[in-house]
C-alpha cells in the first residue's frame, strides 16, 4: 500500500461536474490499494473573484482579514468533493489548513509554513478515512487564518506529502505536463518526460505557471517524488526527480518567461559603499522582491541601478523609493512595466559553452534588444520589451533545437 498526496488545482474542481471527475480519479488511487490524502484548490476564478472584493472594499486592507476572505475558496470545494466521495461510499471529510493544524509565520499573504502536525491525519488514514485538505492556506501564531500566496495549494500539497513521508505527490491540472516552453505560444512545444528539480525550480521562478516556485523548493529539499498530471486525459504526465535519474540531459531543457515583471531605473545615484543597502534594504523590509540587478558608472562619482520588481508590486516599489531619494540622492527615477523576462534553462549548461551567446545572437537576428540580462549555473535570463515575446520563444525554441519533429 502507498500513500499518495493528490493535488487538484482550479480547473479541475472549476464546478461540481469536475469535482466529480476528481472525485472518480481518488477512488481510482484507492481502488488500487493505496490511501490518499487530497489537496485542493479554489474553483478556477473564484480567488480572484474574492481578491476584487478586498480591493472594493478598501484599497488598503487589512492583510489579516484579508486572508480571512480569500481562504473561503477552498473551503467550498474541500466540502463538494467529501460530500460526492461519501455518496460514493467512500468514507471523506474536509479538513482547513488550521485543523490539520498547517502552521505557518505572520506574513499574512505570502505566509511560509513552519510546521505541520501530522497525528489527526494520519489516525484519520487509519481509519479508512480520505482527508480532504484545503489548501493555500494554514494558522499562524495569533490563532488567525493565513494564506500561502497565489499557487500556494502547490506547496500545501509538496509540504503534506513531505510531512506524513508521502510515496508520491501527484499535481493534477489542465496540463498533461511540463513543455519546453508555452505550447499555446510556440505550438512546436514538447512535453518532458523527466526534468530535474533544479530546472523545475528555475522555470516555475521563471514564469512557467504548472508548479509553483515553493513547492519545488520544498519538493527539491525533502526529497519527494513529484509527478504533474492532466485531470481531464489518462496520459503520462511528467516526473519531477534528481538530476541522477535522467539518463540524457539535454543542455537546452525549456525556455520560461514572465509577464509580471516591472523595470525601475535609477539614474545619477551617489557611488559610495552602502548606497546598495540604502536602496535595496527598503524594499526587502516592505517585502518587495528584487529580481535583475545592473548597475554602471555614469559620470565621476555617480552609477545608475537598474533593477526589476514583480509588477504588482510597482507601485508600492515606488512609493518606498520615493521616501529614500533625499537620502540616496536620485537625480531621476524612470520605470516601465511594458517589458518581459525570457529565460533559457537546462543543468547540461555546467558542461557546455555558448549558450547565451547562441541567445543573445537569435535575438539579435529578429531586431530584438536585449535591456538587462542575468545568469545562473543552468539559466541565462534577458529583460525584452513585451510586444517581441511571441517573436523571441519561437525564435529561442528553434535555436536551440527543441522543436517537435
Amino acid at each position: 500500500m502507498a500513500l499518495i498526496v493528490q493535488k487538484f488545482g482550479g480547473t479541475s474542481v472549476a464546478n461540481v461536474d469536475r469535482i466529480r471527475n476528481v472525485a472518480s480519479l481518488v477512488k481510482k488511487e484507492l481502488d488500487a490499494g493505496n490511501q490518499t490524502v487530497v489537496v485542493l484548490s479554489a474553483m478556477s476564478g473564484v480567488t480572484n473573484k474574492l481578491v476584487s472584493f478586498c480591493e472594493e472594499a478598501a484599497p488598503l486592507y487589512d492583510m489579516r482579514e484579508y486572508d480571512a476572505v480569500v481562504s473561503t475558496g477552498e473551503q467550498v470545494t474541500v466540502g463538494l468533493l467529501s460530500i460526492i466521495l461519501q455518496s460514493m461510499g467512500v468514507p471523506a471529510r474536509a479538513w482547513a489548513g488550521w485543523q490539520v493544524p498547517i502552521r505557518t509565520d505572520a506574513a499574512y499573504g505570502k505566509a511560509r509554513i513552519e510546521t505541520i502536525d501530522t497525528d489527526n491525519l494520519r489516525a484519520a488514514l487509519a481509519a479508512g478515512e480520505v482527508p480532504v485538505v484545503a489548501g493555500f492556506q494554514g494558522v499562524g501564531p495569533e490563532g488567525r487564518v493565513t494564506t500561502l500566496g497565489r499557487g500556494g495549494s502547490d506547496t500545501s500539497a509538496v509540504a503534506l506529502a513531505a510531512a506524513l513521508s508521502a510515496d508520491r505527490c501527484d499535481i493534477y491540472t489542465d496540463v498533461d505536463g511540463v513543455y519546453t516552453t508555452d505550447p499555446r505560444i510556440v505550438p512546436k512545444a514538447r512535453k518532458l518526460p523527466r526534468v530535474t528539480y533544479e530546472e523545475m525550480l528555475e522555470m516555475a521562478s521563471l514564469g512557467a505557471k504548472v508548479l509553483q516556485t515553493r513547492s519545488v523548493e520544498m519538493a527539491m529539499k525533502y526529497r519527494v517524488n513529484l509527478q504533474v498530471l492532466s485531470s481531464f486525459e489518462d496520459i503520462p504526465g511528467t516526473l519531477v526527480c534528481d538530476e541522477e535519474d535522467i539518463v540524457e540531459k539535454e543542455i537546452v531543457s525549456g525556455i520560461a518567461y514572465s509577464r509580471d515583471e516591472a523595470k525601475v531605473t535609477l539614474q545619477g545615484v551617489k557611488d559610495h559603499p552602502g548606497i546598495a543597502a540604502s536602496i535595496f534594504g527598503p524594499l526587502a523590509d516592505s517585502n518587495i522582491n528584487v529580481d535583475m540587478i545592473v548597475q554602471n558608472v555614469s559620470e565621476q562619482g555617480r552609477t545608475d541601478v537598474t533593477f526589476t520588481v514583480p509588477r504588482t508590486d510597482l507601485s508600492r516599489a515606488l512609493k518606498v523609493l520615493d521616501c529614500v531619494r533625499k537620502e540616496v540622492d536620485i537625480r531621476d527615477l524612470s520605470h516601465s512595466d511594458t517589458v518581459v523576462k525570457i529565460s533559457v534553462i537546462g543543468v547540461g549548461m555546467r558542461t557546455h559553452a555558448g549558450v547565451a551567446q547562441k541567445m543573445f545572437a537569435a535575438l539579435a537576428e529578429r531586431g530584438i534588444n536585449i535591456l538587462v540580462i542575468s545568469t545562473s549555473e543552468i539559466k541565462v535570463s534577458v529583460l525584452i520589451e513585451e510586444e517581441y515575446t511571441e517573436l523571441a520563444l519561437r525564435a529561442l525554441h528553434t535555436a536551440y533545437g527543441l522543436d517537435a519533429k
